[in-house]
């Protein structure tokens, strides 16, 4: 038997996806660095096997393109605040263009005082959080970014959504390895990862979401129409989220997740708020020594019988990709190549 146009799979080069994404954003109104910014993250999710950040994304941000809510054309302007921190307006754009534009400003501030904040502003963020601290690792540095979102988790013990998914995402590097990098949402499952779900006709673990009248389901679509998700781990999963509106939203003078309405612009999908970046230059501490620092803890982590460390996933899903191209379904392909030419 044959397989379903949509469930067969094809390959296609990191470099020609990158390409194909970036014609996608150009051709729906962002200027040639946000194209390349958005192009090479959701690129590189597909990559490295995180779906729900990865093409499935598109739709989600060319609908909001199209909706006015964001500005694919806007310019980040970087304010040099302090001797360790950064302030940039995003202007209603993309985040990761804002810090694109000041990333060398951060580092340089991280490499002389031993750590710096990037507070982002006036943005909108709709992709996975790993790929914003990866570099840092890859440089020696350590990361930690916090970013909001949208109004669809229930604080624990409350009766209606409040928080965000609001991500929190790790890198640090390691001797003789691949950085340590970690990407979680603060809810008990992905808003992106419930969508795959609800298209696949899937059913949930318990304790992910609650209904329209607050009662727990299994059923992402019932999370989705009117329901709403659950923090992971109860209390200490709605500390944490309460924590990322803070950081997120009233450090960096962003929206808070219920702060933001989008009512006006039918088809917008993305959050406009706020993200919080901090990096440390480990070399202030530990000379050359945290990179092995961080090996030691590894080797113990498997020693005691870790069979698989946080993130490690990506890294292998991103050496298959390289050898063998990243996948797509056909029917993927098909409609990237379709929005690309529309």
């Amino acid at each position: 038997m044959s397989a379903r146009p949509d469930t067969a799979v094809t390959q296609i080069a990191f470099a020609d996806l990158q390409a194909l994404l970036h014609r996608i954003f150009v051709h729906n109104g962002t200027r040639d660095a946000v194209a390349a910014s958005l192009a090479y993250n959701c690129a590189s999710a597909q990559r490295d096997g995180a779906h729900s950040h990865g093409v499935f994304r598109i739709p989600g941000y060319v609908s909001t393109l199209a909706s006015g809510w964001v500005d694919g054309q806007a310019v980040p302007v970087v304010d040099d605040v302090a001797s360790g921190f950064v302030r940039v307006d995003a202007g209603g754009g993309f985040a990761q263009p804002a810090l694109a534009a000041a990333r060398e400003l951060l580092v340089k501030k991280a490499r002389s005082a031993g750590i710096a904040v990037l507070a982002i502003h006036n943005s909108h963020h709709f992709a996975a959080l790993w790929p914003d601290v990866e570099p840092f690792a890859e440089e020696g540095l350590v990361a930690l970014s916090v970013v909001n979102s949208m109004t669809c988790v229930v604080p624990h013990g409350a009766r209606q959504p409040l928080f965000g998914t609001n991500p929190i995402a790790f890198a640090a590097p390691c001797a003789e390895s691949d950085p340590i990098v970690f990407d979680m949402a603060t809810s008990a499952m992905a808003h992106g990862d419930v969508q795959i779900a609800a298209r696949k006709g899937e059913m949930l673990p318990d304790g992910i979401g609650v209904d329209s009248e607050g009662q727990p389901t299994r059923d992402p679509r019932k999370i989705l129409d009117g329901g709403a998700l659950l923090p992971f781990g109860g209390h200490k999963g709605s500390a944490l989220s309460m924590m990322v509106e803070l950081l997120a939203a009233a450090l960096t003078g962003g929206n808070f997740s219920f702060e933001f309405d989008w009512s006006q612009h039918p088809g917008a999908k993305t959050p406009w708020t706020g993200q919080l970046i901090i990096v440390i230059d480990p070399a202030k501490a530990e000379g050359n020594h945290f990179a092995e620092r961080s090996r030691q803890l590894v080797e113990q982590m498997h020693a005691v019988g870790l069979s698989r460390m946080p993130g490690e996933r990506r890294f292998r899903e991103r050496e298959v990709s390289d050898q063998e191209g990243v996948s797509l379904t056909v029917q993927e392909l098909e409609q990237l190549q379709a929005m690309a030419q529309a």
